[in-house]
């Protein structure tokens, strides 16, 4: 896949060429490094990419724009695609000998369990972006010879995914500590199994159009069965978080990354944090150069101002009118620990499927939770230092009077009640897991992204793209199951404008 089967030949290739040669192990050995591979190392590796949406892509879409000396960075802000890949599946194939490697007993259910929970991580991403997708014939180029693999329907990938992580929570119940963990958890298996069923809401979420035609998938079920029965994150604490240090720093901290000061917050989210009066404008953006050389007050709204990324963006003062992103990412090395899911949104998951009328529970007392998860966050993991919060400080106080501000108050309708509920995952997700949100964007309609044919590079340019195309190594190596999956799905046409299944 992009292709597994291509990637696993050619390492093949590769390892038969060198073991000609008689003598290369006796020459190449080091002794004093390790002989085998064990599950920890190979956890390690398999572990590491699940933060890479949390901890990456913030400047990608609606919420960051970056200049590059005088280049754009124009694709994805002008909506623009293309194709996706496989590359990420490949490493898939350490899982079997993770848990091949891992001795009877309780170790080898947290492996098994972990395993299950990377691959359904890996898979939910890759049919999120492409839709149908190969899932049961997939990573069998060495043990079953299918090089081939055949693309399952979403509605099967989903079953698998949902079947896996149910598999993964009952293998961490009755697993022990595992080495391997390189993040917050240090391979504590009650925490992991905090993150698994946080995953299984957010993977289930995403099937609420399809939770009355599609009973097999008991959508409503399992949402009941996890928000009553199931451990999942009671505070910020049981985040999974990646902290930042000077020896391991923030992508944005300034002597790592010349383009910090080039980066420019946008309308979509300023805008958006200025109607609902939320201080996390203060901590997320800086003033701008104009305002400040006004005596414009860095505590008020108006020393704000975001860039439209719907414009052909070639003005030359923007760095005097513009905001730059918030100083706390690019002066400290430590920024801000990246985490993955996180107890917020577990709280807006839960507090929309309530609003559904999918869970019991009050989706006020949920929204709320998350409102304050985030917002706490956000402050606990600022400095009190005046550049960092110009003077707005978040302190509980300041959360209960938001709570009950106008635009913040929870609605009465469940139209309503889930219009705020994305949009303060939005606002949750800055600098976070930005493609995520974009799938939010692409279900809920929320928060409301008008277009531009004049800069929209999608084809046609009066339509918001819906998927990443199929990768052209699957038609060139997989050519007839790619393109049975296409007919299936979009009538033959791979474009960006597909409608999948779970957005029918």
């Amino acid at each position: 896949m992009k292709s597994a089967y291509k990637i696993f030949t050619l390492v093949m290739a590769v390892v038969c060429a060198l073991s000609s040669c008689s003598n290369f192990e006796d020459l190449n050995t080091n002794p004093n490094g390790a002989t085998s591979v064990t599950s920890g190392m190979l956890a390690t590796n398999l572990i590491i990419p699940i933060m890479n949406g949390a901890a990456s892509g913030a400047a990608r879409t609606r919420y960051l724009i970056s200049i590059e000396t005088t280049s754009w960075n124009l694709d994805r802000m002008y909506n623009r695609l293309g194709r996706w890949d496989f590359i990420d599946v490949a490493p898939l194939r350490n899982v079997e000998k993770m848990i091949n490697s891992a001795p009877e007993g309780a170790l080898k259910n947290s492996y098994t369990a972990l395993g299950h929970f990377v691959r359904a991580r890996i898979f939910f991403d890759h049919t999120m972006r492409m839709g149908d997708i190969p899932y049961s014939e997939a990573l069998q180029g060495e043990s079953g010879k299918i090089y081939y693999p055949a693309y399952d329907t979403q509605k099967d990938v989903f079953a698998g995914i949902l079947n896996e992580l149910d598999e993964a929570n009952r293998l961490f119940a009755e697993g022990t500590k595992f080495d391997g963990d390189p993040f917050s958890f240090g391979g504590d298996p009650a925490k992991w199994r905090k993150l698994v069923n946080a995953l299984e809401l957010r993977v289930l979420i995403n099937l609420y159009k399809r939770a009355d035609d599609t009973p097999e998938l008991k959508i409503k079920e399992r949402l009941q069965e996890i928000a009553t029965s199931r451990p999942l994150p009671e505070s910020n604490d049981d985040n999974y978080m990646l902290y930042y240090s000077d020896t391991h720093r923030f992508g944005f901290f300034k002597p790592s990354d010349e383009g910090s000061l080039n980066r420019f917050v946008t309308t979509v989210i300023v805008d958006s944090l200025k109607l609902y009066n939320d201080r996390r404008l203060f901590y997320y953006a800086s003033p701008t150069l104009n305002a400040i050389a006004g005596g414009i007050s860095t505590s008020s709204n108006d020393a704000y101002a975001g860039v439209d990324p719907l414009e052909p963006l070639n003005t030359a003062d923007i760095a005097n009118r513009i905001s730059r992103m918030n100083q706390r990412y690019t002066d400290r090395a430590e920024g801000e620990p990246a985490y993955f899911v996180g107890y917020a949104e577990v709280n807006f998951i839960l507090a929309e499927a309530a609003a559904r009328g999918f869970i019991p529970g009050n989706a006020k007392d949920y929204y709320e939770k998350g409102i304050r998860a985030s917002m706490k966050f956000t402050a606990d993991n600022t400095p009190d230092n005046p550049d960092f919060h110009h003077n707005m400080k978040i302190t509980d106080a300041t959360i209960n009077d938001y709570l009950k501000s106008p635009n913040v108050a929870f609605a009465s309708t469940p139209s309503e009640q889930i219009h705020q509920i994305v949009i303060q995952k939005y606002f949750n997700s800055f600098m976070r897991d930005a493609e995520y949100m974009w799938f939010e964007q692409r279900r809920t309609g929320y928060p409301a992204i008008p277009i531009n044919p004049a800069t929209n590079l999608n084809v046609p340019n009066t339509k918001m793209p819906m998927r990443w195309m199929y990768p052209q190594e699957e038609s060139n190596y997989n050519k007839a199951n790619v393109e049975a999956a296409i007919a299936r799905q979009f009538g033959g046409t791979d474009d960006n404008n597909g409608v999948m299944w779970i957005l029918k």
